[in-house]
């Protein structure tokens, strides 16, 4: 009956090539093998919260007061960079000297209505809080992997 649990040798073999990694040894070759690949993704703090980006990405956040319309923003708390392969975790953050990602302030928008009701039971107190959240549009741009960064590991 044990026999029947046991994966064979071939399933074995088949695995151990399928989860085989290949693991650069540096950063520099790492960020050249992302770069080959067709598309890249990062992992970015925007406003004190962290987005999966890619580019042409639309990305709403709360409001930025200090930025306006067509403003470029340069990212610099990139965490993660990588692709369908490869991927590249910064401890905390990636420099950004080797990774570039910039967005575009698309609009200052407001969203939907919302109704706050206030009661007190057994008071008579009753109200209706209305408002509207308001919040920043970003657009992104390329993401650009630098080729001859400094290399510090």
């Amino acid at each position: 009956m044990a026999s029947l649990f046991r994966p064979t040798l071939r399933a074995v073999a088949a695995r151990a090539v399928h989860t085989q990694v290949t693991a650069p040894i540096t950063t520099p070759s790492a960020l050249s093998l992302i770069r080959s690949q067709p598309s890249q993704y990062v992992v970015a703090s925007v406003a004190g919260r962290k987005y999966l980006l890619t580019p042409r990405d639309l990305l709403t956040v709360p409001r930025l007061k200090d930025v306006k319309v067509g403003d470029v923003l340069r990212l610099s708390d990139i965490h993660e960079l990588g692709s369908r392969e490869f991927t590249i975790r910064g401890n905390p953050t990636i420099p950004p000297e080797r990774v570039r990602v910039e967005a575009t302030v698309v609009e200052h928008t407001k969203g939907q209505m919302e109704f706050i009701f206030k009661k007190k039971r057994r008071k008579g107190y009753e109200r209706t809080v209305q408002h509207k959240q308001t919040y920043t549009r970003l657009r992104i741009g390329p993401i650009e992997i630098v080729e001859g960064a400094s290399s510090s590991s």
